[in-house]
């Protein structure tokens, strides 16, 4: 772990060194793009998906820009964003989000209403490596190894209403951040009766009596799970950072540095809560290797729990100032690792980074908009550095002899297998006046045990 921290620290110390330097002009100029002024409509995107597991996805999502008068473009004074999206087997999106450039003073302010149902979440154990996936007992594909498609979910829907600001402290680019969450999590088992719906025999999934997932088995039989927790709860966090940024243009930047770190803390009001404290730290760098076309960017992210105990299903929320999606959750999934299958990697504290090459080549005009087309190369990794607790591989083994006939405890855990996960990958982006940006994510992992087949995301905004 020293050696990976050492050596993330020279690349920090390197790259800091090059500067934001000019390079050369590209052959063919491009023409300044028209001044947009007021309220603009930024785009919109219908949600039409499938999943087999989750049923057609259906809604749609806008956003709108208000540019000011005279106006600030490509920057913003307002910026709303909507989305009413829905599986037809009960998982969504349902969320406004505001934020202003100007509503408090010089200020950055956001708020974020959100009710996210989700029917399948994903759920592999704790400690990366240290939790074993077996690919067979969710694809029926693996003679005589299938159990069920919803071995690895659980049910987690989700509230939450979050504000964040932030405004200059000293100079350009020294800033303080704030924030408070209200979140509401109900946690369960998977409705396998409802997903069973609509569908032949042969392809119905077994009742959780017969065939338990491993969220019943962490609960019930291993009691990895609480009982104060196994059912979710109240989460509600306040927040406070300090930050630099000198970064050209929010949405894709082209120079500068984007640097955070704080404290989220979250106290308890009742019996049934908890109290814990979380550490973060993110530090983006971003180099112009053509004018306007091509740039080098990376990521370098860390946190950790400084006191208290985190509830399980709170573990995968990354900490940052203000969200840039739905949600920012890893390791593992469109936020973090993208070809790494979604919160694979859970632990009280855990390293990630992104380095990406992000090139524009087409330019046009669309619906009389300001448009181009990006591709981007990426590789994707992360570790945990701080491991939840779990009993005694004896306490466990006992546990197997007693309540878990038919498994063994090499099936679940293997003792100190954690290292780095690793993915690369592709992106396509769609972008209208700089700032309603439309991502096509296509990831691969190098370890089956993070994912056996490609990671796929369509979502919005550069990942950072």
């Amino acid at each position: 772990m020293k050696k990976v921290l050492s050596v993330i620290l020279i690349l920090m110390i390197a790259f800091s060194t090059f500067g934001q330097e000019k390079t050369k002009k590209v052959k063919k100029e491009k023409k300044p793009p028209k001044e947009k002024a007021g309220w603009r409509f930024g785009g919109a995107l219908p949600a039409t998906t499938y999943d087999s597991n989750l049923g057609f996805q259906y809604g749609a999502l806008f956003e709108f820009y208000n540019y000011g008068k005279p106006s600030v473009y490509p920057d913003y004074l307002d910026h709303t964003y909507t989305e009413v999206s829905r599986f037809t087997k009960g998982s969504g999106i349902y969320r406004m989000m505001y934020e202003s450039n100007h509503l408090i003073g010089k200020t950055h302010s956001s708020i974020d209403i959100s009710y996210l149902p989700d029917k399948a979440y994903d759920f592999y154990g704790f400690n990366g490596y240290d939790a074993v996936f077996n690919k067979g007992w969710m694809v029926d594909e693996e003679d005589g190894l299938y159990k069920s498609r919803m071995f690895y979910r659980f049910e987690r829907n989700q509230f939450r209403i979050k504000t964040d600001i932030q405004g200059k402290l000293a100079g350009e680019h020294i800033k303080w951040s704030a924030g408070l969450a209200v979140n509401n999590f109900t946690v369960s088992s998977v409705d396998i009766e409802r997903l069973n719906k609509g569908k032949d025999a042969a392809d119905q999934l077994k009742p959780l009596s017969e065939v338990p997932g491993l969220y019943e088995l962490y609960r019930d039989s291993l009691g990895l799970l609480t009982k104060n927790e196994a059912n979710g709860g109240w989460i509600n966090t306040v927040k406070a950072g300090i930050m630099w940024d000198s970064r050209d243009n929010r949405p894709n930047p082209m120079k500068g540095i984007w640097t955070e770190l704080g404290i989220e803390y979250s106290p308890k009001f009742n019996d049934y809560g908890w109290s814990f404290a979380k550490f973060y730290f993110a530090h983006r760098q971003y180099f112009t290797l053509i004018k306007d076309d091509l740039s080098f960017v990376y990521r370098l992210g860390y946190q950790t729990t400084l006191w208290g105990d985190v509830p399980f299903f709170y573990q995968s929320q990354v900490v940052t100032s203000y969200l840039t999606g739905a949600t920012n959750e890893g390791l593992g999934g469109s936020s973090t690792l993208r070809g790494v299958m979604r919160s694979r990697v859970i632990g009280d504290g855990f390293l990630y980074g992104n380095v990406e090459l992000r090139w524009k080549p087409f330019y046009f005009k669309f619906l009389k908009a300001d448009c181009y087309l990006g591709w981007n190369l990426f590789y994707d990794f992360g570790m945990v550095t701080d491991k939840i607790s779990l009993p005694s591989t004896s306490q466990l083994q006992t546990s197997f002899n007693n309540d878990l006939t038919g498994y063994d405890i090499d099936d679940f855990f293997k003792s100190e297998a954690e290292t780095v996960h690793h993915c690369v990958g592709t992106s396509i982006m769609f972008v209208m006046n700089r700032n309603f940006v439309i991502a096509v994510d296509i990831g691969k992992a190098f370890n089956a045990q993070d994912n056996y087949k490609l990671g796929f995301s369509i979502g919005l905004n550069y990942l950072f």
